[in-house]
C-alpha cells in the first residue's frame, strides 16, 4: 500500500517538482480541529493510504505534539510514524516534498520513513537575520549579540548541518555543500537589498549566497508560520539548499543497508526503527552511511 506524508502546518507544503510527486497531508492543530474530527481524519487516511509519515519540527508547541501522540495512541496504529526533526521549519518542508517524491518508488513504508534522517544529513538550513539577540537555537558569541543592536548589522547563519554564523559583508563565509543543491528560499520581514557581500541591489541570499554555493536553482516560497519563532525574530529570510535530483536521492536511500525490526517487523535502514522507535538489536557496526554527521556524497 502507499505511504502518506504527513506535515503540520499548510506553509510545510511545497509545491511539487513535477505531475507525479503527490501532495502532503496537514494535520490540524488542536485549536483548529476537536480531537474526534483529527480521529476520523487520521483513521479514514490510513484505510485509505495503508501508512503515514509525519514530519514536524521538534520545536513544534508541546499541544500540537501531544495531539499528534494521542491520535496515534487512540487509534492503536503501529503505520503512523511520527518524526520531530531538528531542522527549521523551511528545511522540513523540503525534505518533507523530498520524501513526497520517494513515495511513489518502490521504497518500503520502513525505509521511507527511516530515510527522512538520513536525507536530513544533505540539507544545508540556515537564514539570513537582522538580529541574533534571541537566537537560541545556533550558538551565537556575545560579540555578536552585541552587533545584533546596532542598527544595520545583519547575520548569515547556517543552523544545519554544522552551525555557523558570520556578520554579512565580512570576510567569513557559509560552509558550501559540496554537492550539487537547489536553493529554496522563504521571505519574513526583512529587506536585505544593498547589504554588501557582492549583493549589489540584489538581496545577500540569492544575490551572493546562492551563487557563492552554485546552487542549481532559487525558488520562493511563503514563510512557514513557526519560521519566527525558531529563528527568534520575524526579520528574517529563511532558505534550505539541497540535492535537486530525485535519482540521486534515491541511490542514496538504496544504498544503505536494511534491517528487519524485531519488535513491530517493519523494514529499516540505520538504527532505529521509525515507526516505534525500537532500535536494531545486532552487535555489529551500524551502517557508517548513518553515524557519520555528514555522509559523503560525491562533489560535484
Amino acid at each position: 500500500m502507499p505511504t502518506a506524508i504527513a506535515v503540520t502546518g499548510r506553509e510545510l507544503v511545497l509545491p511539487p517538482p513535477d505531475g507525479q510527486t503527490p501532495s502532503a497531508v496537514v494535520l490540524r492543530p488542536p485549536d483548529a480541529q476537536s480531537l474526534d474530527d483529527a480521529l476520523a481524519e487520521v483513521g479514514t487516511l490510513l484505510d485509505q493510504q495503508g501508512y503515514l509519515v509525519v514530519l514536524y519540527p521538534a520545536a513544534t508547541p508541546a499541544a500540537v505534539v501531544r495531539r499528534l501522540h494521542i491520535v496515534r495512541s487512540v487509534l492503536e496504529s503501529d503505520r503512523m510514524a511520527l518524526l520531530p526533526l531538528e531542522l527549521p521549519p523551511l528545511a522540513v518542508a523540503v525534505l518533507a516534498r523530498q520524501l513526497r517524491q520517494l513515495s511513489i518508488s518502490d521504497f518500503s513504508p520502513g525505509v521511507l520513513a527511516c530515510a527522512a534522517r538520513l536525507l536530513s544529513h544533505y540539507i544545508h538550513a540556515g537564514a539570513l537575520l537582522g538580529s541574533v539577540a534571541r537566537l537560541d537555537r545556533v550558538p551565537v558569541s556575545l560579540t555578536s549579540h552585541v552587533k545584533s543592536w546596532v542598527p544595520g548589522s545583519h547575520f548569515g547563519v547556517l543552523a544545519h548541518p554544522t552551525p555557523r554564523l558570520v556578520k554579512v559583508g565580512g570576510a567569513a563565509e557559509l560552509p558550501a555543500p559540496g554537492y550539487v543543491t537547489s536553493m529554496t528560499v522563504a521571505r519574513g520581514q526583512l529587506n536585505s537589498h544593498g547589504y554588501g557581500g557582492g549583493a549589489g541591489n540584489d538581496d545577500w541570499v540569492t544575490g551572493a549566497l546562492a551563487p557563492a554555493w552554485g546552487v542549481r536553482g532559487v525558488e520562493e516560497v511563503p514563510l512557514p508560520a513557526e519560521s519566527a519563532r525558531w529563528w527568534g525574530t520575524p526579520k528574517l529570510i529563511e532558505f534550505a539548499a539541497a540535492i535537486p535530483d530525485l535519482s540521486v536521492l534515491y541511490q542514496l536511500v538504496a544504498s544503505v543497508r536494511r534491517e528487519e525490526c524485531h519488535w513491530c517487523g517493519f523494514e529499516l535502514i540505520g538504527d532505529r526503527c521509525a515507526f516505534c522507535s525500537c532500535p536494531v538489536a545486532r552487535g555489529d557496526e551500524i551502517p557508517a552511511l548513518l553515524t557519520s554527521p555528514r555522509p559523503a556524497l560525491t562533489s560535484r
